[in-house]
């Protein structure tokens, strides 16, 4: 049998401050890879970028659907996201443990999003 495959989304804050939101089966490769500024476009003259946020899915069109509606948050949701976020790796210990990430039940909510949204769209480059 083979060995299950996550599907990560995940939100960086860049270095002016901005929020990018994304899809990987490899986060850390993924952060280090936007961080090399051979990532999405959109980051790459934003270097350093920070993990935020991050959810875990078992399907790519699971964590892909989730990247979907993220992009359409407000930057205020946004940021209320990635605050509960650090607050819960914060009170458990660790912020970089993929084991502890969110996963995609604790992750849906009935939020509809703003017209107003601070969303970055494009191709990943995965």
């Amino acid at each position: 049998m083979m060995a299950s495959k996550h599907n990560y989304t995940y939100m960086v804050k860049c270095a002016d401050g901005s929020l990018y939101t994304g899809w990987t089966t490899d986060l850390e490769k993924r952060i280090r890879t936007h961080n090399e500024g051979k990532g999405a476009k959109y980051t790459r003259s934003r270097r350093p970028v920070e993990l935020a946020y991050c959810e875990v899915f078992d399907t790519k069109e699971q964590a892909m659907s989730r990247e979907f509606h993220m992009k359409r948050l407000t930057r205020q949701q946004k940021e209320a996201l990635a605050g509960e976020w650090a607050a819960r790796k914060e009170k458990e210990g660790s912020l970089s443990d993929k084991e502890d990430l969110i996963t995609e039940s604790e992750a849906m909510t009935d939020e509809k999003p703003d017209a107003n949204t601070d969303r970055h769209i494009g191709k990943k480059e995965i």
